[in-house]
This record gives C-alpha cells, sequence and structure tokens, in this order.
C-alpha cells in the first residue's frame, strides 16, 4: 500500500454543505429525477439501489417507526470524553441542532452566535455540522479558510435556488438551503468573517490502495466495520475517519479523515490538474493559484477532501450548482469521466497545506 501524506501548507477550498440528515420535503415522483452515474455513488454517500425521493417502499421492505408504537428510549445520561479535552459532554448535547458540544474552546476565536446556536425553528448551529472549527466532514464540507466574499455568494446562491445537489438523494444538501434561506445577510457575515479568520490544516491523508476496508454508511459518512475484512476499492475514494467512534457518535473536530485512493491515481490525477489533459479540463492553477491555496476570492483545493471536491465538480457539470461563478467551471468540467474525478481529486486532497498554524489533529 502506498501512504501520499499531506506536509502543512496552507489550502482554502471552495466548501459548504450541511451534514445533518434530515428528509427531503416536497420532492416530485423518482421517475421524474435524474442522479449521478453510479460511478460517483463514492462522492455522494448513496449506497446503490437506494430508492429516490418519492419512491415507493421495495417489496417486503419493513415499514419505518418504532415497533409496536413502542416510546423512544430516554436520552443516556453518561458523561462523554475524548483525548486531550478536559470537557465532557451527553450524547444528546453532542447532537444539539441549538447548542452542540464545543470540546476545544481555545482552538477558535469566539463563535458568534449564529455559529454556536444557531437560530430556531430551520437554522442549526454551523458548529454541529462544520464544527466549530470549521473542519467539517466528508459528507458534508470544510468551511475554514473560506475567502469571506466567496463563502457570502455560496450562501446567496444557497438561498436563491442556485446551488442544490445533482443527487436527489443527498438530503443534507437541501436542509443546508433551508438553512441559508433562514439566515439574514448579518449573519451570514458573522459566519463568513468567523471561519474566514482561521487558517486550513492538515485534515486527510491520502493512501493509494488495491483494497479498502469493508464499510457501511451512515448519514452519507462512510465508517470502517468493526474486523479486517477488506473488498476491491475499484475507480473510486473511500473517505473514512481515523478514529471512528471519535468522529461518528463524539464528533471530534481533531479527529482527521483517510482516503483511500487507487494505486497510481495521485500521478493522473497530478497530469490532469497540472496540463489540463490536452484540453480534457484545464490547468487548476489558472484560477486556484499556482499552489492550489486559492487566488483571491476563488477558494483553493489543496489537502481538501476528495468526495466534496467530486460532488461539486459533477454538480456544476449537471448544472445543479449554477451560480454565480459556476460559469467558470464549466469548461473544467464538463469533458471529465467518473475516472477523472478520482484522479483528479485524490491529487487535490494528497497537496500540502501550509504551515500558518500549528496543526491540531490526532494521529
Amino acid at each position: 500500500m502506498r501512504r501520499v501524506v499531506p506536509f502543512a501548507m496552507l489550502g482554502l477550498v471552495a466548501l459548504l454543505a450541511s451534514g445533518v440528515v434530515a428528509a427531503q420535503q416536497g420532492a416530485a415522483p423518482a421517475a421524474s429525477q435524474a442522479t449521478p452515474p453510479e460511478a460517483l455513488n463514492w462522492a455522494y454517500g448513496v449506497l446503490p439501489g437506494t430508492p429516490l425521493p418519492g419512491a415507493a417502499p421495495a417489496a417486503g421492505a419493513p415499514a419505518g417507526g418504532r415497533a409496536g408504537g413502542a416510546p423512544a428510549a430516554a436520552p443516556d445520561p453518561t458523561p462523554l470524553t475524548i483525548p486531550g479535552s478536559t470537557l465532557s459532554f451527553t450524547r444528546a448535547q453532542i447532537g444539539n441542532g441549538f447548542g452542540p458540544a464545543d470540546w476545544f474552546p481555545g482552538d477558535h476565536p469566539t463563535m458568534p452566535a449564529i455559529v454556536a446556536q444557531g437560530k430556531q425553528p430551520q437554522v442549526r448551529a454551523c458548529a454541529l455540522c462544520h464544527y466549530p472549527n470549521g473542519k467539517g466532514r466528508p459528507e458534508n464540507a470544510g468551511v475554514t479558510g473560506l475567502p469571506v466574499a466567496y463563502f457570502i455568494q455560496t450562501m446567496n446562491d444557497f438561498r436563491n435556488d442556485t446551488r442544490k445537489s445533482a443527487e436527489p438523494r443527498k438530503n443534507n444538501t437541501n436542509v443546508m438551503v433551508q438553512i441559508a434561506k433562514g439566515m439574514t445577510p448579518e449573519e451570514i457575515q458573522q459566519a463568513a468573517d468567523y471561519f474566514g479568520a482561521m487558517k486550513w490544516t492538515p485534515w486527510v491523508t491520502v493512501k493509494e490502495t488495491a483494497t479498502v476496508p469493508k464499510t457501511r454508511i451512515a448519514g452519507g459518512l462512510y465508517l470502517k466495520l468493526d474486523g479486517n475484512e477488506t473488498e476491491p476499492l475499484g475507480t473510486r475514494i473511500i473517505e473514512v475517519p481515523e478514529f471512528t467512534e471519535r468522529s461518528e457518535i463524539l464528533r471530534d473536530p481533531r479527529a482527521p479523515f483517510i482516503a483511500y485512493a487507487p494505486v497510481g491515481s495521485v500521478k493522473k490525477g497530478e497530469a490532469l490538474v497540472k496540463t489540463g489533459g490536452n484540453g480534457k479540463t484545464v490547468a487548476c492553477a489558472t484560477c486556484h493559484g499556482a499552489d492550489l491555496n486559492g487566488l483571491g476570492p476563488v477558494p483553493g483545493l489543496a489537502g481538501r477532501s476528495p468526495s466534496y471536491l467530486a460532488r461539486q465538480m459533477y454538480d456544476i457539470k449537471a448544472g445543479a450548482r449554477k451560480g454565480v461563478w459556476s460559469e467558470l467551471m464549466k469548461p473544467a468540467v464538463d469533458k471529465l469521466t467518473p475516472e477523472d474525478y478520482v484522479n483528479i481529486t485524490a491529487y487535490l486532497a494528497s497537496r500540502p497545506v501550509a504551515p500558518a498554524a500549528t496543526a491540531t489533529a490526532a494521529r
């Protein structure tokens, strides 16, 4: 297994999508909905055969709800802890959408209210899904270091229904649309300033391999199964927490991720990113900077989630993301194949991020 490990170097990226999973409202009939090719299911965290919104349940599928109408279990009051923090929280506190746990208050500036508590009933705290430090997870996005102007434009695109997901089963994007519509311009500015003031630090390690641990999907997040079973990776990237419980249950903002990528994908991606592949795409440095750390209001790409980056590229290609500046990306994505998404994002995720701040991610 070849290991490609990002070194510390600044990278800003256009990332914004909530990690909360909620039912899609008002879905059109399943027959009218297009979906990305199955070869990109890895980027959207969708299992093959997952029904589209509005589709009838498969024959023999169990009905939803608790058996026998049993009441919900009482919240577990057990205080939980994570390495490096002196604080403890219950499961309910960790997952509180309007005031989630902040394990490391010293790792970030004082959060504005919209980031720390959100605004009931529909604006969940940014800190729940994206973490107080803005690092996020593969099923949503990291927003730390995003250029302020880009952050604001992205939120306005959500508000104006010009940024959606090409995958109708990716429900958390629909939640993000509702969150953006519930925020005032002043609250958007506060969130943009807060996350834009922090620098990105290493968060994902790319490992080239032919096989990958077997996984399950929970809320769009791939999680390693217990044991040591593996399966062929094929032409996809599987991005998993380095510490499953700390990411899935405890929402540890210092617990990083591993991206398993096909052998040789980083080298192939480098050629596409640097040269454009003889007209297949456009050299990324043209807009995103020579070191892929961004240029003015254009976000950086280095060292970021390959799952997120692949989703955004395909969403633009499919026309689901068509806000301001999206048209600039169309020539870069229109000719790409599913394998190209794997190679390009493996390379981008492997790029180093700047040593502007000391990395606190656990190793």
